[in-house]
């Protein structure tokens, strides 16, 4: 299972824990009133302050036909009832043997908001007759899982096909960066270890980076190839001490850049088209000429030389 799909399923056992109890006491309501509406209505109306977080309820027949009105925390909701919810994303998920199911989510129908819904087997003399429905809004939803990290094993992404196609036709053209490399990575290792930039995105092709600085990490500076052909652009940016919480160390930047200008040098048909490094998560990406990417931990990249990438001798 991906990682954050693992996330996401711990979060929704944990949501489906809370809403099981309150929807089967709500099932348990509508049974007693059914199958009027008003009856209903009133059962729902009663039982809303029980159903955390919850948009909206209603109540279905077993063919999916709404019978109620929406009840909402500002009351009711008319134009619902008779509504014809069989064709919706959550009715079409199997239904547990014990009768209750949180949905996956979805887009919903009027808001086009991020949803997800709860439904429960309403039985009346222990047959099943229909269900009650609660709909949820993502964003009323609490957070119970922590916030999901990006894994550090090594990735492989395929590009646009079109490109890996004629990657064969293609040559390696030297841009600015290409003939002002060594000026313009000593520049960024500069920029990394002593002027508080923590990731940075190269271009080679487009000679240019763009950069984040710990000063200021929510915007990005785009650095061009003149910026990158001038040390005068590092008095732009204060100094700072190399953050203690990076996982890339210090001293692994200029070999991590090295790194990454052998891969740009070392073939004219597949090579290095733009990297990044990031030193807090301690991770690299690798983007070739024929579009597939790599991201991999820092120490993994320097523990790989040339001829993992092209099968040659260093």
């Amino acid at each position: 299972m991906r990682d954050w799909k693992e996330a996401i399923y711990r979060q929704r056992e944990q949501l489906a824990r809370l809403l099981h109890e309150p929807m089967a006491r709500l099932a348990e309501r509508c049974a007693a009133a059914w199958p009027g509406r008003q009856a209903l209505n009133q059962a729902l109306r009663n039982g809303f302050a029980d159903i955390p977080y919850c948009t909206y309820l209603y109540a279905l027949d077993a063919d999916k036909q709404q019978l109620t009105d929406n009840i909402s925390g500002q009351g009711m909701v008319y134009g619902h009832c008779g509504r014809d919810r069989s064709h919706r994303p959550y009715m079409r998920e199997s239904m547990p043997p014990w009768g209750f199911l949180l949905s996956d989510a979805y887009v919903s129908r009027n808001a086009r908001r991020p949803s997800l819904t709860a439904l429960h087997v309403i039985r009346v003399q222990d047959g099943p007759v229909g269900y009650v429905g609660a709909d949820f809004d993502l964003r009323n939803l609490p957070v119970t899982a922590e916030l999901y990290e990006e894994p550090e094993h090594w990735q492989q992404i395929k590009g646009d096909p079109a490109i890996r196609s004629t990657v064969f036709l293609q040559r390696r053209v030297e841009s600015p960066m290409d003939r002002n490399v060594e000026q313009a990575f000593s520049i960024l290792g500069e920029l990394f270890t002593e002027r508080g930039m923590f990731q940075s995105v190269i271009h080679f092709s487009g000679s240019l980076a763009t950069v984040w600085f710990v000063d200021d990490p929510y915007r990005y500076r785009i650095l061009d190839q003149e910026a990158l052909a001038d040390p005068d652009i590092c008095l732009a940016y204060p100094c700072r001490p190399y953050p203690r919480e990076a996982l890339i160390g210090c001293s692994d930047i200029a070999p991590i850049l090295r790194s990454m200008r052998k891969l740009r040098a070392m073939d004219d048909t597949i090579y290095l088209r733009s990297s990044s490094i990031n030193i807090f998560n301690g991770m690299i990406s690798v983007t070739f000429s024929c579009d597939g990417s790599h991201y991999m931990r820092y120490d993994e990249f320097l523990a790989k030389g040339t001829s993992f990438w092209f099968g040659t001798a260093a």
